[in-house]
């Protein structure tokens, strides 16, 4: 079984498709499936190809304006049916609702290709985090027509799926994310780093993990953190990742250390060491860092949104709001780092909920749905021969 991968993006970058995409590939390899892979030329020409890919299509790639080290791929119809005429995959899994998605979908119709698409990034909700209400129905449209040309639309949420369904995309499948419960863990808790964050084993550390950017709600984020500090002078405030809000986030709280992007053996320390998480974003359509968070032992403080409605037991296994409620997520965040027992008794809760969530079981649903579009084919062949 050869199986091609469509996506805008791919590790060494960090965010959650590339790591979604990463865990599924491996997980692929494992089983034996051959993978090929198309995405943007990366802005550095040195990037390596991608790891256990039989074939990978590089094209050429746009940075957005602003922000320019996410690339956009831009059409490449005939690159990529060269490519599956040569090496033809026996489905298509398209990570990607932009141009080069288009392609691939064009290329894969011309030649009778299986497509599975996923629903990674809520662009429709951008529109209104970037003061553009009006463009979300347009994008909504065009959204709707790309989805319902493709097999299945996997979606991370139950909630997901039922809003798609709501808005005219029928066929929709729910696959959620996983964990490496071992990499990430209470086990790597580091003395000597919080000691370098001037904190004791009994000052609280509040972290934040994610792109700084406008659709990940800075502004409350802000508002929460200085709330806190001031309610608990001796917190710690961590913010990890990197963005175009950062540094008018970083002048707002010049008591926070800000590390910029760090490698994922530092960042499952960082996790390990703080004591709670704020996650006040609602633009994800799952939020990998909330369950990474969990499984590092940590108090979740987040809306109930994305996986902080499908992970999150309310005062069981972390603190979720109900979305909009801005003033009760600050009084919540201000009230747990005040409370040293509760948010250790959350913070153990919540392990033990992230690690019902393997990477093996996702990538059987994944694999599963891949194949169903080839056998109701081949089934249908088999009935008309009858």
């Amino acid at each position: 079984m050869r199986i091609c991968l469509v996506s805008e993006t791919w590790s060494p970058e960090i965010n959650g498709v590339a790591h979604t995409l990463g865990q599924l590939s491996r997980e692929m390899r494992r089983r034996g499936v051959a993978l090929q892979l198309i995405r943007p030329r990366p802005a550095h020409g040195t990037t390596p190809r991608a790891e256990g890919m039989e074939a990978e299509l590089r094209v050429r790639g746009l940075g957005l304006p602003g922000y320019r080290q996410v690339r956009i791929g831009l059409p490449a119809t005939a690159a990529i049916q060269r490519l599956w005429q040569q090496q033809r995959p026996t489905a298509v899994y398209l990570a990607t609702q932009g141009p080069l998605g288009w392609s691939a979908l064009r290329a894969a119709e011309r030649l009778g290709i299986p497509v599975i698409s996923g629903w990674h990034t809520n662009f429709d909700h951008y529109c209104r985090d970037y003061g553009l209400p009006w463009l979300a129905p347009l994008v909504m449209r065009r959204l709707r027509h790309f989805h319902n040309r493709t097999a299945t639309t996997l979606v991370p949420t139950q909630a997901q799926a039922e809003a798609l369904v709501g808005q005219g995309i029928p066929r929709v499948r729910v696959m959620a994310r996983g964990i490496d419960g071992e990499c990430f863990s209470p086990a790597h808790r580091s003395t000597a780093l919080r000691r370098s964050w001037g904190c004791d084993d009994h000052q609280p550390v509040a972290l934040h993990v994610g792109r700084l950017a406008a659709e990940k709600n800075l502004d409350l984020l802000r508002d929460t953190f200085a709330a806190m500090q001031a309610a608990r002078p001796d917190l710690s405030l961590v913010v990890v990742g990197d963005g175009p809000g950062r540094a008018v986030l970083q002048r707002a709280l010049p008591q926070a250390r800000f590390t910029g992007f760090i490698d994922r053996d530092e960042l499952v320390r960082y996790y390990a060491s703080a004591d709670l998480f704020v996650f006040p974003s609602i633009s994800e359509t799952w939020g990998n860092v909330v369950l990474e968070a969990m499984a590092s032992g940590l108090a979740v403080v987040t809306f109930r949104h994305a996986a902080g409605a499908e992970l999150i037991d309310d005062d069981h296994n972390g603190v979720r709001l109900a979305v909009g409620d801005e003033a009760g997520f600050q009084e919540a965040a201000t009230a747990l780092c005040q409370q040293p027992a509760r948010y250790a008794r959350l913070g153990r809760a919540a392990r033990e909920r992230a690690l019902t969530y393997r990477w093996s079981a996702i990538a059987d649903t994944f694999l599963d749905t891949l194949i169903q579009p080839r056998e109701h084919r081949d089934e249908a062949a088999s009935a008309c021969r009858i």
